[in-house]
């Protein structure tokens, strides 16, 4: 494979998997709050090639490439009637990690309407 092909089908692919439903995931109800998670995506790719000639071993040619993307749940846009409020994840990196904050933002969040309706 050439180095032009290479890069089209990088390219194609990285247009297929990095979208907007990418970083920002599928919106979920919790109780009375619409939460919608956030990612980071990251993509990295390489390549390489080269040639040789050599009188004790010949002639050769030989090239490689590779690429990775990673997607790293960084938090949760969180909306409950009018408020909106961007909960971080990111000091985790586990799922557990996210889910364990969920009953921190359901307290915040219903003080923020208590201080409101007493104000």
């Amino acid at each position: 494979m050439n180095f032009e092909t290479l890069l089209e089908r990088l390219t194609d692919f990285i247009q297929k998997e990095v979208k907007t439903e990418t970083v920002m995931g599928e919106p979920f109800k919790l109780g009375e709050f619409d939460c919608v998670p956030v990612m980071r995506v990251g993509i990295g790719f390489g390549s390489g090639g080269g040639h040789g000639d050599s009188t004790k071993t010949g002639k050769g040619e030989g090239g490689g490439a590779g690429g990775g993307i990673g997607i790293d749940p960084i938090g949760f846009l969180v909306t409950k009637g009018d408020e909106i409020s961007f909960i971080n994840t990111h000091q985790k990196k586990s799922i557990a990690g996210i889910f364990e904050k969920v009953p921190d933002l359901i307290e915040k969040l219903t003080n923020k309407k208590k201080e409101k309706e007493t104000a």
